[in-house]
């Protein structure tokens, strides 16, 4: 029984960090973002050189323009709910989308998915653990 205790411990370990709850953290507008992606989702592209959210590890090419490859989907901060859509995407018949892609996901999500493959690792390497002790009696 001893030797079910170590592979269990480690499932539920894996069990435990795939339940923690991820949160992102808002950028309070204060200070440089920290990476272009996060630019991006708080609706900021092309910063100019002296402005609050300017910094040079924005500006790869060196140009005094930071976050200046915004990916296709990208919304800028000042065009977000100026369609009178309160969010809402219409396709083009003005019936509203309820499509998945317009739903979206959040920041967990590659979390929660890593956490359930851990925890299908550990399971399977346990299964594995249990049937050569199996054969080795």
């Amino acid at each position: 029984m001893k030797s079910f205790r170590r592979p269990a411990a480690v499932a539920v370990a894996a069990l435990a960090l795939a339940a923690l709850p991820v949160t992102a953290e808002a950028h309070d507008g204060s200070h440089p973002f920290e990476n272009c992606t996060e630019a991006y989702e708080n609706g900021y592209a092309n910063i100019q050189e002296g402005d609050e959210h300017y910094g040079e590890h924005l500006d790869r090419d060196q140009d005094g323009v930071g976050c200046d490859s915004p990916p296709a989907d990208f919304v800028p901060a000042e065009d977000e709910g100026t369609d009178g859509t309160d969010g809402v995407a219409e396709d083009a018949t003005g019936q509203e989308d309820t499509g998945l892609a317009a739903t979206g996901g959040d920041s967990a999500t590659p979390y929660i998915a890593g956490g359930g493959a851990a925890v299908l690792l550990a399971g399977g390497g346990l299964l594995v653990a249990v049937r050569r002790r199996r054969e080795a009696r």
